[in-house]
């Protein structure tokens, strides 16, 4: 009983170590955990509607208290819009990293265990989707669909997908090769038991590593197709504010530095996370590097 107590106050003590032996995680953490109190907290942080009009064009950031980070050139406040924004990147880079991280675990857990020729379908499907153009078949397919959130989240997660599947496929050929597999054959399971059992859960963490990643670059490729005017008209984005900006970027550079900013310490904070996620399930890796 005592061990089990030790035990217990121990592993905060051991989880904290390992943390900050992985810097890269703490800090993207910390950036991390400012957008999303930006994101959660816009209704309370500024009490104007980042699509109306309601201060003077061309406002500078902080030549006016009433909007910190100025206005654009149609009278909205920035700090509205940055706010707001946020709240769809996330969104969209959460969703967008789920499906896609959730797709590859499945088939390159399936292709792994199964081999042979499920396993060279799988793959040749794969090879399919990696040899498109992921920004044009995204582009293509929120055309075609209606732009919109949700089919900015399909289209980013299809061509993102097999990442994952791929390393998964890698780690799931190992885990089927182990003792415990050779074990649950032998006492009868099937097959489809031991996948969702036994080597899903053992190849777990490399997608999630993943998931990290496939989020920045889904809050990437949405800021792109809102350049390109092909985002959601409904919502406000950071990649809206970027390419309304563009028009007055020589006189009023700051409509498109500031959402550029907030892109890029996202989709960095994001990659410090994959990093740090990666030295703690890779603890040896991280030593000889």
């Amino acid at each position: 009983m005592s061990d089990l107590v030790l035990a217990t106050t121990r592993w905060p003590q051991r989880l904290w170590q390992r943390v900050t032996h992985a810097p890269s995680l703490s800090v993207g953490t910390l950036m991390l955990l400012v957008v999303l109190v930006l994101a959660l907290g816009a209704p309370w942080l500024t009490h104007n509607d980042p699509l109306d009009m309601v201060g003077t064009p061309f406002a500078w950031p902080g030549s006016d208290p009433a909007f910190p980070l100025g206005t654009d050139m149609m009278g909205r406040d920035m700090f509205s819009g940055i706010a707001y924004g946020a709240r769809v990147s996330l969104e969209i880079g959460v969703a967008a990293g789920l499906l896609a991280t959730l797709l590859g675990l499945v088939i390159g857990a399936v292709a792994g265990f199964y081999g042979g020729l499920v396993d060279n379908l799988l793959m040749r499907l794969t090879e399919l989707f990696q040899t498109m153009p992921a920004l044009l078949f995204t582009i293509v397919l929120v055309v075609v669909l209606h732009p919109s959130v949700p089919t900015i989240v399909l289209g980013v997660a299809l061509t993102n997908w097999p990442q994952v599947a791929r390393l998964v496929r890698a780690e799931a050929l190992r885990v089927s090769r182990m003792e415990f597999i050779e074990a649950a054959v032998v006492i009868g399971m099937t097959k489809r038991r031991i996948v969702f059992t036994h080597v899903l859960p053992n190849v777990a963490t490399t997608a999630i590593v993943m998931l990290s990643i496939l989020a920045g670059n889904a809050i990437l490729t949405e800021a792109v197709l809102s350049f390109l005017g092909l985002g959601d008209p409904n919502v406000i984005t950071w990649g809206s504010m970027i390419g309304s900006g563009r028009e007055a970027l020589q006189t009023a550079w700051y409509m498109t530095a500031l959402p550029g900013g907030a892109v890029l310490l996202t989709v960095l904070a994001l990659n410090l996370v994959g990093n740090g996620l990666n030295d703690l399930a890779n603890p040896h890796r991280r030593r000889t590097r």
